[in-house]
């Protein structure tokens, strides 16, 4: 059962039994407001004998007073068992799903977008927080409550029974049967609020360039289309699920007017006495008011198919497992005949075999497209492989827990991610742990100290979102500061320098040639001057090595890499 519910509803396992709780809470909640009913009976039918016994007044104000305590307790406990429950599981929800995406592979977030994920996480998050709270438990006390109401009602008289029920199989026929036409109105408006949100975030993030292209107006046009998409989807659902809710109420409603019908004809036939077809009566416009919202909860359950569906693919995607130890001995990096390629399955890496040495610097070089950057983050085990194997220090890395394996490693991105916090802090990323004075030393090391000393709070400012106060090149020594701090024995530099100056790109290799003592150092660069130290060059062309060597020897060969050095020379020497 709570295996189920979780499957079902997306829901940790005590989010599962919370949910039991509310819906038990909901149904004794439903039938405490059949209390007053049964008071109301007992009092008329005393009033139409004759009027009320005496004393019997006293029990009537105790059961009053009995009947509104018992309803404001099951109103506490369902509040309790529902709200404040679903506050919980939302949460622990979000909570989940980030731990899930932080242990997924690299490769899952190339085929979903920035956008989707958000969604994901706080919309589809909560409208589920709304279906727990407000949808399902109602949904289930009210059918439950009604299923021994009914029962009751058969036990007085079946006749009057069945006018009071036949509507209820009838009304919820009708929305049940609109299920698949609610899934797929839904799936056609997530498709186009997520094509709006991706519009949105892309205009953002593009408007700069949008801007010093005189295209932003158009731009605009096209995503006021598509935000009036979202409108008018929104409508089509709603007049979609609307259609079916609107005629199964008004099946509904036609409960009462058969109790009525049915007990006038059986009074006037003798065979029912009055105070029996007023209890009814009673009943009936009761018990059909929780039925009603019963209907519309059940079609809202049903809507939110399609977020639970959004969040069951994050948890039920892959994650990378391995051993959470180390056996590496050393840290040589061997690609051993590794290919690799990307969902669209075009081979991105093809039978390449390399080693990358430790203490020594390795370079990748070659055309664009060519397997270089995808190369270092199999390294890393972003991905794994399709074929081949690689190993550290002779360890498969396939078969290390990503984490434990990524201790291993000091990376550095062409594109550098900063937060909205302290230069100190978005350095110190590097090793939590670390100390002022080392998180200082390393931004020493990176060339750091000079910029940083001019900003208005020196090492406490705050530098933006994504360090949108600091230039390019300050952003990028920031990262490089972090790989100093961290001072793992393998370092990944995917054209780290590239957003230097030919200045501080000389200080930050003498940098590295300080830092690269006993390490396996592995080098992405296009630009031929920064791997001119290098102790080994690997030219990468259309996925395969196509040459491998010293820089000397390949510059003198006459192939690739000097065809490249020619180029970039030819490209330096250019003038206007």
């Amino acid at each position: 059962m709570i295996k189920k519910l979780q499957r079902k509803f997306a829901l940790s396992e005590q989010g599962a039994k919370d949910l039991i709780k509310g819906c038990t809470a909901c149904v004794f909640h439903y039938i405490s407001l059949m209390f007053p009913v049964g008071i109301l009976y007992l009092l008329v039918g005393e009033l139409l004998n004759g009027g009320v016994a005496k004393g019997h007044g006293i029990y009537y104000a105790v059961g009053c007073v009995f009947c509104v305590a018992f309803i404001m307790i099951t109103t506490w406990f369902q509040y309790n068992g529902t709200y404040f429950a679903t506050y919980t599981e939302s949460g622990v929800r979000r909570i989940s799903l980030a731990e899930k995406l932080r242990k997924l592979p690299l490769s899952y977030f190339g085929k979903k977008d920035l956008a989707d994920l958000t969604s994901t996480l706080m919309a589809d998050c909560a409208f589920l927080e709304t279906a727990f709270s407000h949808f399902i438990p109602e949904l289930v006390g009210a059918t439950i409550s009604t299923v021994i109401v009914a029962v009751s009602l058969f036990a007085v008289d079946w006749r009057m029974a069945l006018a009071a029920l036949w509507v209820l199989p009838v009304s919820f026929g009708i929305v049940a049967l609109s299920a698949r036409v609610q899934r797929a109105l839904n799936n056609r408006q997530m498709e186009a609020k997520m094509t709006c949100a991706d519009g949105i975030q892309e205009y953002i993030e593009c408007l700069r360039d949008l801007k010093s292209n005189n295209a932003e107006r158009g731009y605009i046009i096209g995503l006021t289309k598509k935000i009036k998409a979202v409108e008018n989807r929104a409508i089509i659902s709603e007049l979609g699920t609307a259609v079916f809710v609107v005629s199964a109420t008004l099946i509904l409603k036609l409960g009462i007017a058969s109790v009525a019908l049915a007990g006038s004809v059986l009074l006037i036939d003798g065979s029912l006495d009055i105070l029996t077809f007023f209890m009814y009566l009673l009943v009936v416009s009761r018990l059909y008011d929780p039925l009603q919202s019963a209907l519309q909860n059940l079609a809202a359950v049903i809507s939110t198919g399609t977020n639970i569906a959004r969040m069951n693919e994050i948890f039920d995607h892959y994650v990378q497992e391995g051993k959470p130890v180390l056996t590496n001995k050393g840290c040589d990096i061997t690609f051993n005949n590794v290919s690799f390629a990307y969902e669209n399955g075009e081979p991105v890496l093809n039978n390449v075999s390399f080693t990358a040495k430790q203490g020594e610097v390795t370079a990748l070089v070659g055309p664009s497209g060519g397997g270089k950057t995808t190369a270092s983050r199999l390294a890393s085990r972003f991905w794994d492989v399709d074929r081949g194997r690689i190993t550290v220090g002779g360890m498969d890395v396939a078969t290390v827990e990503p984490e434990t394996l990524l201790s291993l490693y000091s990376i550095v991105f062409q594109d550098v991610t900063l937060f909205n916090n302290t230069v100190t802090e978005n350095i110190r990323i590097g090793r939590k742990d670390a100390t002022d004075d080392e998180v200082k030393a390393a931004a020493k090391l990176a060339n750091c100290t000079e910029f940083i000393e001019k900003l208005p709070d020196k090492w406490n400012s705050l530098i933006g979102e994504n360090g949108c106060t600091l230039s390019g090149g300050e952003r990028q020594r920031i990262s490089i500061a972090r790989a100093f701090l961290k001072d793992a024995p393998i370092i990944l530099l995917d054209e780290a320098t590239a957003s230097l100056d030919v200045e501080n790109e000389t200080l930050i290799q003498g940098a590295l040639s300080r830092l690269i003592k006993d390490k396996t150092v592995l080098i992405i660069a296009h630009r031929m001057r920064t791997v001119a130290g290098a102790d080994k060059i690997i030219v990468l062309e259309k996925g395969r090595v196509a040459e491998m060597g010293k820089p000397q020897e390949l510059a003198e060969s006459g192939g690739i890499y000097s065809r490249m050095l020619a180029l970039q020379t030819q490209g330096e020497n250019w003038s206007l």
